[in-house]
């Protein structure tokens, strides 16, 4: 019988076509390593692009895991090295050191190298021209299932990049397989039908809850209402016009985030919760129709409100509304330099709201990694603050506003790139060091002595916020060098501790060490701040922005312990304190109770790294003996559980065997000690930003067929 050919297959084109065609991969979305190891490379297998790779690891080969050189692309690709800098143009000290913060503490800093991608075309000693970003956008699900955008520049990126490597390095752990689904945290929004025309606490009650919104936002938000404004008694029960209705909605918010600082109880939650309803409720009576100042500061404080709610989509979708209000209203073409007592009051109030709105958008932008709708706005030749001698009515406020104009600086020099330039992050750091030089003295000096508690809490907080926002826009800056340079380490630690025969080590970079070394003492820095306004016992119970800039603060922290074989008692004390606030935080917060179990998970995975290094050391000192029975590595299946030992047993087997258990997160009946916020009445079961890894490793496809 004549088998004929099909009549695709007649035209070759056609079958090329049919054949080859595939459609369009994101590059974000591609999986594809940029750089394979050697062995990968020779048996075709896919390389997870770190070294030593997953494949070298499993297979125990680690130490002989290196990229693969190739002469052509070595010749091809490689780059002309920076032309050193002129003795004038060396990077500005900050206090005495140079822009590393290379401290005499951070002893453990002097290990760090260079990129692994980057080693080979480079000399030792020479200064790598950039840090290739490692951390990728990720597309996440909200409340309703949409996807939603996060950014290589968020925490959420880089948690991502960390728990591969702690996958890579220690295997399975509660860290890296805390992965439930790709849902962004987030609460669900309450929609009761209240009685708007019953007042649920008493005019006392209110101020106070002003007083705590305006410790809370101090530093971040001055919306320039005034005393008459923010006045419990002055509100109307039941405005009439769309302008009274829009004050009305001022006050009821700004009374809703005071009580959302204030300790978590029934009550209390309550009242916050109604007080935000009805305001904005009123906010839109008038269906946004017509643009106003107030209106402008009506988003700012739901946007502020919704951040602290654990809303954080909503929240940036408020601030958007914001921005073109406020072009609307022609703020951007407001002088943006500092207030002069000479204004007047309206211009002063147009000022205000203006650096409100670009502090808090900005700031929001980052955390999520999302571009700015106040960006475009900003003019390309920014001034800087020049507060010799003069302290402006609101220093936090304008401060704060300078600094959101270099943040936003670092998000378009380095984040837009596909690599970060060593020659941008040494000049971004010299005005982030000019910018701290110029900081007026009140907000230096510790506001403990004063008589007033309410006003010494209110500066200390603006202080702290003040501090935290620079200590935050100096990780942004370094941490791309950070990645880079503690990814080597890794391997560095890895062929150090190898048995067999000792490769050649991948050269140092002498500027990214600098710059990584910079990001950890960042880091440092801003919880040992948190710390001590905590210790004073200053810190309110729900403080958004604070929450995330602790967070970024310790997943660097937490990098860097993983990659280290000895301890830094300054390092595990800054990362202990960041899991004592989170903790504090978390009663009031779903936010912080989710970063307070990352953190937690994270740590476990730093015990069982050291303990493994610690073994490795002991093994590589010591050949004559070794351990020949052990409980924890015994193959005999233990009795059967039931009951509350059942519960008990459900932690990974890997961390079981190797932490020890953490008492305030489980108690002796398997409950959590950590009381959850009450969502809606009920507990909040957390469910939200773990995130799946990208890759799928060998050894979770065996674990799963067993």
């Amino acid at each position: 019988m004549d088998v004929g050919i099909p009549p695709m297959a007649s035209n070759p084109r056609l079958l090329d076509f049919t054949t080859m065609a595939r459609p369009k991969v994101h590059p974000a979305n591609r999986l594809r390593a940029s750089t394979a190891c050697t062995a990968c490379r020779a048996s075709k297998k896919r390389c997870s692009g770190y070294f030593p790779c997953t494949n070298c690891i499993h297979k125990g080969r680690g130490r002989l895991c290196t990229p693969f050189k190739s002469l052509t692309d070595a010749s091809t690709h490689s780059r002309p090295l920076p032309v050193s800098r002129p003795a004038e143009e060396t990077p500005q000290t900050w206090s005495g050191q140079a822009v590393g913060l290379h401290s005499p503490s951070r002893s453990h800093c002097d290990d760090i190298a260079t990129p692994n991608c980057e080693f080979e075309t480079l000399q030792a000693g020479s200064h790598s021209p950039e840090a290739t970003h490692r951390t990728h956008p990720r597309m996440l699900r909200n409340l309703q299932g949409e996807k939603v955008y996060v950014g290589k520049a968020a925490s959420l990126s880089f948690l991502q990049l960390l728990r591969d490597t702690v996958m890579q390095h220690i295997g399975p752990s509660q860290f890296s397989h805390n992965v439930r689904n790709e849902d962004m945290l987030e609460t669900e929004a309450h929609h009761d039908l209240l009685n708007f025309s019953e007042e649920r606490c008493t005019a006392d009650e209110k101020d106070r809850f002003i007083r705590h919104y305006d410790a809370v936002t101090r530093g971040f938000l001055n919306l320039g209402c005034g005393d008459d404004t923010l006045s419990a008694s002055t509100s109307p029960t039941e405005p009439e016009s769309d302008r009274e209705k829009t004050k009305a909605a001022i006050i009821d918010l700004t009374v809703a985030i005071g009580a959302q600082s204030c300790p978590n109880d029934p009550q209390t939650v309550q009242i916050e919760q109604f007080y935000f309803a009805r305001g904005r409720c009123r906010a839109f009576a008038n269906m946004l129709e017509d643009p106003s100042l107030d209106l402008v500061r009506v988003f700012l404080l739901m946007s502020f409100y919704m951040l602290g709610a654990c809303r954080r989509n909503t929240a940036f979708m408020y601030l958007g509304v914001a921005s073109r209000a406020a072009v609307a209203l022609g703020l951007q073409a407001d002088s943006l330099g500092p207030m002069g007592r000479e204004e007047g009051n309206e211009a002063c109030e147009r000022s205000q709201v203006w650096m409100s709105l670009c502090v808090l958008d900005l700031l929001v932008s980052s955390i999520l990694g999302r571009p700015s709708s106040i960006s475009p706005l900003l003019p390309d030749k920014r001034r800087e603050p020049r507060w010799t001698g003069i302290t402006p009515p609101d220093s936090g406020l304008v401060a704060s506003y300078h600094l959101s104009l270099i943040l936003d600086e670092i998000m378009s020099r380095l984040y837009t790139e596909k690599a970060a330039s060593t020659e941008e992050a040494e000049s971004l750091l010299r005005k982030l060091n000019g910018w701290s030089e110029s900081l007026p003295q009140s907000l230096r000096r510790s506001s403990l002595g004063l008589d007033d508690q309410g006003v010494a809490q209110s500066r200390t907080i603006e202080s702290m916020h003040v501090a935290c926002s620079y200590h935050y826009a100096v990780i942004l800056v370094t941490r791309p060098f950070l990645i880079s340079a503690l990814s080597v380490r890794l391997a560095r630690l890895h062929q150090s501790l190898s048995t067999n025969e000792p490769t050649e080590m991948p050269e140092e970079d002498p500027a990214h060490s600098r710059l990584a070394a910079a990001c950890i003492d960042s880091a440092v820095y801003m919880l040992q701040t948190c710390m001590e306004v905590h210790q004073s016992g200053l810190l309110l119970r729900n403080m958004c922005i604070l929450i995330a800039f602790i967070f970024a603060a310790a997943l660097v922290l937490g990098f860097s312990m993983f990659s280290h074989r000895d301890l830094d008692p300054e390092t595990d004390e800054a990362y202990r304190g960041a899991l004592t606030i989170l903790r504090v935080l978390s009663l009031r917060s779903a936010q912080a109770a989710h970063y307070l179990e990352i953190t937690t998970m994270l740590e476990a995975a730093i015990v069982q790294q050291r303990r493994r290094l610690s073994a490795q050391v002991r093994q590589q000192r010591n050949k004559y003996v070794s351990r020949i029975f052990s409980l924890s590595d015994s193959p005999v299946t233990p009795p059967r559980q039931t009951g509350e030992d059942e519960q008990a047993s459900t932690a990974t087997p890997l961390l079981t065997q190797s932490i020890p258990s953490y008492s305030w997160l489980q108690s002796d009946d398997g409950t959590a000690a950590v009381t959850p916020p009450m969502v809606d009445g009920t507990l909040f079961d957390w469910e939200g930003m773990d995130l799946p890894l990208w890759d799928s490793f060998p050894f979770l496809i065996e674990s799963s067929t067993m």
